[in-house]
């Protein structure tokens, strides 16, 4: 572990030796974090490790059972997110606190409104303020009128990192900004960095990409189970070092072994799991073709919104076809909702991009959630049977690794990997045949992402059918047997095993 000769006046953030407990739930255990002024630091560790309640700490939502916290060299006991903001420290969230139901120019400007007269909002002046923030930020295409609600995720992710940005910070706290983003997103989050830091913002980066890592970070702080466990710069350690440090074991692979199994080999044989002829959707998706087997991980690779969202929802029976075919083993089925996907000779699951609001239900238990989308097999006269539901679903979780209380504790206690874990729970009780898989490793650390692939490529062997889209070409390269690149909403190229490299998918999707 490296060591800082530096004073203390040198550093933007200090926490030494904090504690923060909730219950007979350690979430940090004597953590120390130190920033120097003018850096982009990475904070790094698998979901559940701390560094969400780093963050909350440090943005005012809540205290610490016991340490110190020092900003930009002097002691602050922060009571709420204002004394944060008078602090100098401003935060873009990966679970966005946006509000949907109010305007961008709302939600840039919450708090911060230029006022008159009692206090009264100069609404053509937050008008020219909010258009002359977007245009400066390179989003002049987002009307300042525009609804939260009606955005899409990765406009409505920087959105949030605009918001932060406008209250001018001395330190910004960015916890996966590019867990929603994509290619030419993270291209303006990078420009967005570089200004900021030229002007000598700090940065605190939580990220579970190491290439976004390497490419924006100079230093980097590992936490593993509450704890510090290592401070580095960021050129003096590898990507399997941080891997060993984060996980507190080496991963030999970071993807699973991809072989040829019999379930494939009959999928080639039989009619497709899945087939999609001449689909169109919510004029996004144009002709559409598709054929999914047993046995298979099928990816799909898109630049952002190319209709690979109303593909999925529209094979899931959550989004009408304009027109088209889509048939199971083989027979034509008309999907007129979600429930016509779970019923026997379809037997689909979908694991959306956002699992907060579209995956669980979070004020509820994980056992609820998990049994929701069958809970008519525990159920007679009315009456279920608690003990049969339980007893799945705690194989369920079980077989996810998730901590047993989660049949009982609400799911919004939980870190974004553990809620993750219960989605797929929910989805293995259900014992589907097809998975469709959106982006399922959206920020979540690597030991989660390695299990649900390994969860992946099993259920493939064993004969069930993946359809996996990732904003992450290399998870695509290294998980898939099949890729299809997606454009305009039609299809545009196909690459089979060997056939399937970074370089081809990435030239395909750019180029077409």
């Amino acid at each position: 572990m490296s060591t800082s000769n530096t004073g203390p006046e040198a550093l933007a953030i200090d926490l030494s030796n904090v504690t923060k407990r909730f219950g007979a739930t350690v979430a940090l255990d004597g953590a120390s974090f130190r920033v120097k002024r003018g850096e982009v630091h990475a904070l790094l560790g698998e979901n559940g490790a701390g560094k969400s309640t780093t963050v909350k700490l440090l943005s005012g939502l809540m205290r610490p059972d016991s340490g110190q916290i020092r900003i930009m060299g002097t002691d602050v006991t922060m009571h709420g997110p204002k004394e944060a903001h008078r602090a100098g420290i401003q935060t873009a969230y990966q679970e966005m606190t946006l509000v949907r139901d109010l305007t961008v120019e709302q939600n840039l400007l919450l708090s911060y409104e230029p006022t008159g007269f009692l206090g009264r909002i100069r609404k053509r002046e937050a008008r020219h303020k909010a258009e002359e923030w977007l245009d400066k930020l390179e989003l002049s295409a987002v009307r300042p009128s525009a609804y939260v609600r009606d955005l899409a995720l990765p406009v409505r992710q920087k959105i949030e990192i605009a918001k932060a940005i406008v209250r001018d910070p001395q330190v910004l706290l960015l916890d996966e900004p590019t867990s929603a983003l994509s290619g030419s997103d993270v291209a303006w989050l990078s420009r967005r960095i570089e200004e900021l830091k030229a002007r000598g913002v700090t940065f605190v980066f939580i990220s579970h990409r190491m290439q976004e890592v390497r490419e924006f970070c100079d230093s980097l702080t590992v936490y593993r189970n509450g704890r510090d466990v290592g401070e580095f710069k960021a050129d003096d350690i590898s990507d399997d070092e941080v891997i060993r440090l984060v996980i507190g074991r080496s991963m030999e692979a970071k993807y699973p072994p991809r072989t040829a199994s019999p379930a494939r080999a009959q999928g080639e044989q039989s009619a497709p799991a899945i087939e999609a002829r001449k689909l169109r959707v919510d004029g996004v998706v144009t002709d559409f073709n598709l054929k999914l087997r047993s046995g298979e991980v099928h990816g799909i690779a898109a630049l952002q919104g190319m209709g690979q969202r109303e593909l999925f929802e529209a094979l899931f029976g959550a989004t009408y076809i304009d027109d088209g075919e889509i048939r199971f083993d083989g027979k034509p089925t008309t999907l007129t909702s979600t429930a016509d996907s779970l019923k026997a000779g379809v037997k689909t699951s979908f694991l959306p991009e956002d699992r907060k609001t579209e995956g669980l239900f979070l004020r509820l238990g994980g056992g609820q959630n998990v049994s929701l989308p069958v809970i008519d097999r525990y159920t007679r006269f009315g009456l279920i049977d608690r003990k049969r539901e339980e007893a799945a679903v705690g194989r369920s979780l079980a077989q996810m690794e998730v901590n047993p209380r989660a049949v009982y504790k609400p799911c919004q206690s939980f870190s974004g990997g553990n809620q993750q874990k219960i989605v797929m729970a929910k989805w293995l009780l259900t014992q589907s045949r097809v998975w469709l898989m959106f982006d399922p490793t959206r920020g979540i650390d690597v030991g989660t992402k390695h299990q649900i692939f390994v969860l992946m490529r099993e259920f493939a062997a064993s004969g069930g059918a993946v359809l996996f889209y990732s904003t992450d070409v290399p998870e695509l390269v290294n998980v898939c047997d099949r890729v299809t690149v997606m454009y305009r909403g039609r299809n545009v190229g196909e690459f089979v095993d060997e056939e399937i490299t970074e370089e081809a998918v990435m030239r395909k999707m750019l180029s077409s």
